[in-house]
């Protein structure tokens, strides 16, 4: 045949198409056999109970159908013939795309055979690849076909619709349905198909016999080769690598095999006839045990093969051979590959590091890098295929590798060097074409053309086939890196593998030497976009969702595992500040204060404890302490963390450090919340300054994280802390803020109401009341200067606030219930008030109040919350004192400028700034902001106004009542009263600004009513002639100087112009008397 009529058959054109053609109808297939696979995604049709008949009697007549005849059977499908119609017209004509491509594949492999052309994979390797390339691909698509077990379902259906609605079935329905008959068996038609071919099909693949002998050598032959090293020859470190076959170094395993099983199987009449084809068949039966059709379908090749030749006659030798290889394949498999892996991942690590210093060396050892990816590649999937498929296999250890990821992340790091140095591979590539390459070429073509009548046929001038193979490489280099990364790297399978690979990084993760390898999981989720197809774009959607959904999987796993570390070293850095804790050295003091008392010590010593620093002390560094473990394994995450700063998977773009970020966020929160309440179901809380201590700790540690990963730990902190002064935090969880400021209305404040702790203005603080059965805790240790200081740094501005604002709650609860007592005995006090100076009318309308002693337990309970809330704000004010000293003395300035005169608005807009601030003021703008609140719809202001004088005239004629009661009596240790009492002065005090304030009202002159009354009402306590009443007259009367004393509006002047100020210094020696006498010893 001439060379112009060879030239019109484009073979090259035509393998390559129908290679692209090829590959997207396998896709296509593998879409369809997974959609019907699965329920969720069948076409609804095929779930109907109705379509049941219908469906029978189509794969019982396929492809006889009888459309107008079998309307008894074919009568759902009439009613649904629309949406049939549509819903399978892809799946029909995916199946006439593959009746094309057979017809197109039978028309050029007779074509080539009618040209006898010659393939030779070391000559001419991209003619010879693409011809088994389609080879292969056929047989996978016919396999796959076979394997859809509603194909006939699918075109049945679709062409009864068809014919029901156009009136005639599909023109290509026919000869499909033919098609699809004579594949019932696949293997045995391919078989016949194939017979005419066995030359060309058999010259192709012996052509691989001496490229799979040398690919499949074991790890030992390898090593004594020293394969992949580049140190070993030092002298030679700048030569290029140059081989007669360029291509052929990189290519595939996993190919090779597929080529040579599938091949023979069809083509198995040379086995018998050609040793060389023999022996190549029972190698590559040795070496796996199942090939890759596409994706996750695989051929179990043994399995088909005996069942295939036993049904042959005279293959009893050959089903012999399959056998003997089948049981090699499952003993020795495993082991030979395991060794590779072992030796490939010190191989690439020691290529990886000498490359990362040496860039330069990417250019003349650029072909060692394509070889170990596509390597590395080969186990890694054959890992995969069989560790999923050779479950009933007697080694499983062979199957299953926990040192994984560190080849995964070393073939990562490969691709990277050559994408990040792509222009020094450009660079010397182009030089090597320019300088060496033409020279080469020109002179190979000037001496093959010399001769007369050179015919130039590459079989008899395999040198120039050689130069232009390397030619090809070099050009490749230039234009194609990515194209050749894809080709040697692309581990999209594991897109097929999800369970495989999900099992990968858990054994990575329970392997601390790979951890700083598990960032390659993550990363090789990017791969997934590299099984998309053109040809079946519907599936795009599906392979994007999980390999986002993957690497969000892995990365919030590696995330979760730091973050464990974090707050467990963070915990363990929080014990050991604890040691350092006043509380902690009380053991330390003790014991040598008994050491100074005791002359003789005992024979037998207590025990040394351990003083904070032990631990620093080590007798054997290779003892790891908890510490060091998490250290360790913190370093390993973060290390692997910080290994990018970003990658891109589906065109999304993906920042592992923000998911540590997000992880340590919601982590963190909740650790601070344990650090308050180490067991939820306990209603005990830590004390602040304790929950302080180990804030600042976890906060000491995670700073010290800032050089570890790139983490904006200060942003962290901020957004953390910023939500613990919040109610709730972002997830709706409880915070620190919420815990304390219910434990402290509930537990604290609720028992001091009951008389089991007593306000101590002595010691600024809140005591405890020894009761048997009753304390849980002592009050002392979590209401004094100190835990109110540490309290205000912990709910910060914002969080005190929130306390401010339910404590002013259960003021106004309180005060609803005292106007309704005032209400009860409005027409009584009216008259009190107009009356207070007869003392006969005083004596009758007294005994006509009602509630007297309630009046005074609930104002006594005000003043407990009011005195709580000036003890947190003098902490707030300390702390914002020290840390913002630049805001808060402007804030103490502008609080000066306040004077009567002022507009009411702007001096509670002053106030309340310096509220904030913790600045005591005269008139409390939260407490008048609550109060204004309480204001009823139907009710006047002059109501309203006369209520709140009502109360306080209620309140000044109650006071006597206190003299009767066993616990009004004044105590110098605490500075105050057992039962509280002494907290009614500042609830009378501040209750009465806020309300007068509200009503516009004179203050002072309301007061100045409130202390005559007052004494009107004390002063005739000294009249009494019941001693009973008048028990605790001289600690009653002490109300009256901690009355003035607690109001700015009040002074000794006028306290003096309605009660002797004589009788409060008598009462002062009295009761200081009594208190002294109360702490002799008895005798």
């Amino acid at each position: 045949m001439s060379l112009s009529s060879v030239y019109q058959h484009k073979f090259a054109e035509k393998l390559t198409i129908l290679n692209e053609r090829g590959k997207g109808v396998l896709v296509r297939m593998y879409n369809i056999k997974k959609t019907c696979m699965d329920s969720r995604t069948k076409p609804a049709f095929f779930s109907e109970k109705t379509m049941e008949s219908s469906i029978k009697y189509i794969n019982k007549k396929f492809p006889n159908l009888d459309v107008r005849g079998s309307t008894q059977h074919l009568g759902p499908v009439h009613k649904e013939k629309a949406d049939i119609f549509r819903a399978l017209g892809s799946y029909y004509h995916t199946f006439v795309d593959v009746m094309e491509f057979r017809d197109h594949v039978y028309e050029l492999l007779n074509t080539v055979d009618a040209n006898q052309c010659y393939f030779e994979i070391h000559v001419n390797f991209d003619f010879t690849k693409n011809y088994l390339d389609l080879i292969v691909t056929y047989a996978s698509v016919i396999f796959l076909l076979s394997r859809i077990d509603d194909r006939k379902a699918l075109i049945g259906l679709y062409n009864c619709a068809h014919e029901m609605i156009h009136g005639t079935g599909d023109a290509s329905f026919p000869r499909l349905g033919q098609m699809i008959l004579e594949y019932e068996h696949p293997l045995r038609k391919l078989m016949e198909e194939f017979g005419p071919h066995t030359k060309a099909v058999s010259n192709a693949l012996l052509s691989l016999h001496f490229l799979f002998a040398r690919r499949n050598h074991s790890a030992d032959q390898w090593r004594s080769d020293q394969l992949f090293s580049l140190i070993s020859n030092p002298a030679g470190m700048l030569a290029p690598i140059n081989s007669d076959t360029m291509a052929c170094e990189y290519l595939s395993l996993e190919t090779l095999e597929r080529w040579i099983v599938i091949g023979f199987l069809l083509c198995h009449s040379c086995l018998g006839t050609t040793q060389s084809c023999l022996d190549l068949w029972r190698a590559a039966l040795r070496g796996s045990m199942y090939i890759t059709l596409v994706r996750d379908e695989v051929l179990s090749i043994h399995k088909v093969t005996e069942e295939a030749f036993s049904n042959i006659k005279g293959y009893g030798k050959r089903v012999a051979d399959v056998k003997e290889c089948k049981e090699h394949a499952q003993t020795h498999s495993g082991q030979l590959h395991r060794g590779r892996r072992h030796f490939l991942r010190n191989a690439i690590r020691e290529m990886e590091t000498i490359l990362a210093n040496e860039p330069g060396l990417l250019g003349p050892k650029a072909i060692y890098v394509f070889m170990a990816l596509s390597f590395c590649r080969d186990e890694v999937t054959w890992l995969c295929r069989h560790s999923e498929h050779a479950s009933k296999s007697k080694n499983q250890e062979d199957f299953s590798d926990s040192y994984m990821a560190e080849m995964l992340f070393l073939m990562m790091r490969l691709r990277s060097l050559l994408r990040k140095y792509q222009n020094v591979l450009q660079r010397y590539y182009v030089q090597y074409l320019s300088c060496f390459d033409a020279q080469v070429l020109s002179s190979i073509i000037q001496a093959y053309t010399s001769v007369t009548k050179a015919p130039m046929q590459l079989r008899e001038n395999q040198d120039i086939a050689k130069v232009m193979n390397l030619i090809i490489f070099h050009t490749k280099m230039l234009d194609s890196i990515e194209a050749l990364i894809a080709e040697t790297s692309d581990l999209s399978i594991f897109c097929f593998y999800v369970r495989s690979l999900e099992k990968f990084f858990a054994s990575t993760l329970e392997e601390p030497s790979m951890l700083r390898y598990a960032i390659a999981f993550p990363l090789l989720c990017a791969d997934f976009s590299y099984a998309t197809d053109p040809l079946c774009p519907e599936e795009s959607p599906h392979l994007q969702t999980c390999a986002l959904g993957l690497c969000n999987n892995f990365l919030e796993e590696m995330a979760k595992q730091a973050c464990t570390c974090i707050l467990g070293a963070s915990a363990e850095q929080r014990n050991l500040s604890e040691q350092l804790l006043p509380k902690n050295c009380a053991a330390t003091i003790s014991k040598v204060r008994k050491k100074r008392v005791q002359k003789a010590s005992s024979k037998k010593g207590e025990p040394e404890r351990d003083k904070p620093g032990a631990e620093s002390y080590r007798k054997d560094r290779t003892l790891a302490t908890n510490l060091d473990k998490l250290h360790q394994t913190l370093t390993e995450l973060c290390w692997s963390l910080n290994h990018v700063v970003s990658f891109v998977v589906f065109e999304h773009k993906v920042t592992p450090a923000e998911y540590l970020s997000s992880q340590l966020e919601t982590s963190l929160s909740r650790a601070l919340v344990q650090l308050a309440k180490a067991n939820p179901s306990s209603p005990e809380l830590a004390r602040p300054s304790e929950v302080l201590a180990g804030v600042q700790a976890y906060v000491t540690f995670l700073m010290s994280l800032m050089h570890r990963v790139g983490l904006d730990t200060g942003r962290l902190l901020r957004s953390v802390l910023l939500q613990q002064t919040q109610p709730l935090d972002s997830y709706g969880e409880q915070t620190l803020t919420t815990l304390y400021t219910n434990w402290y209305l509930e537990s604290l404040l609720r028992q001091a109401s009951m008389g089991s702790i007593v306000l101590s203005p002595a010691m600024q603080a809140f005591v405890s009341v020894p009761k048997e059965g009753e304390q849980t805790f002592s009050a002392e240790e979590f209401s004094d200067v100190s835990e109110m200081r540490a309290l205000a740094e912990l709910l910060g501005p914002y969080g005190m606030k929130f306390l401010s604002d339910n404590l002013m709650w259960h003021v106004t609860s309180q005060m609803v219930e005292l106007k309704k007592l005032v209400v009860e005995n409005m027409d009584v006090l009216v008259q009190i008030r107009s009356n207070f100076y007869h003392p006969d009318k005083m004596a009758t309308l007294l005994p006509r109040l009602t509630a007297i002693e309630n009046v005074l337990k609930r104002m006594t309970i005000i003043g407990e919350i009011l005195w709580f809330r000036s003890m947190a704000q003098e902490g707030l004010q300390e702390v914002f004192s020290n840390r913002c000293p630049f805001l808060m003395g402007p804030i103490e300035c502008l609080k000066e400028f306040v004077n009567p005169d002022m507009d009411i608005k702007v001096t509670l807009s002053i106030f309340e700034l310096a509220t904030a601030a913790g600045l005591p003021c005269d008139i409390d703008p939260a407490l008048v902001s609550a109060l204004a609140n309480l204001k009823k719809d139907n009710s006047s202001p002059e109501e309203d106004y006369k209520t709140a004088c009502l109360l306080l005239v209620f309140v000044a004629v109650s006071l006597p009542l206190l003299a009767t009661d066993p616990s009004s009596v004044y105590t110098t240790e605490i500075d105050g009263f057992s039962n509280n009492i002494h907290c009614l002065a500042k609830a009378i005090i501040q209750v009465s600004a806020a309300l007068f304030t509200i009503y516009n009202k004179n203050i002072e002159t309301h007061l100045k009513e409130f202390l005559m009354l007052a004494s009107v009402s004390l002063l005739q306590l000294g009249q009494e002639p019941d001693r009973i009443k008048s028990k605790n007259r001289e600690s009653v009367l002490l109300l009256m100087q901690l009355l003035v004393e607690e109001s700015s509006f009040l002074n000794t002047d006028m306290l003096e112009t309605c009660f002797p100020y004589v009788l409060l210094r008598n009462a002062y020696h009295e009761v200081s008397r009594s208190s002294a006498l109360s702490r002799l010893p008895t005798h």
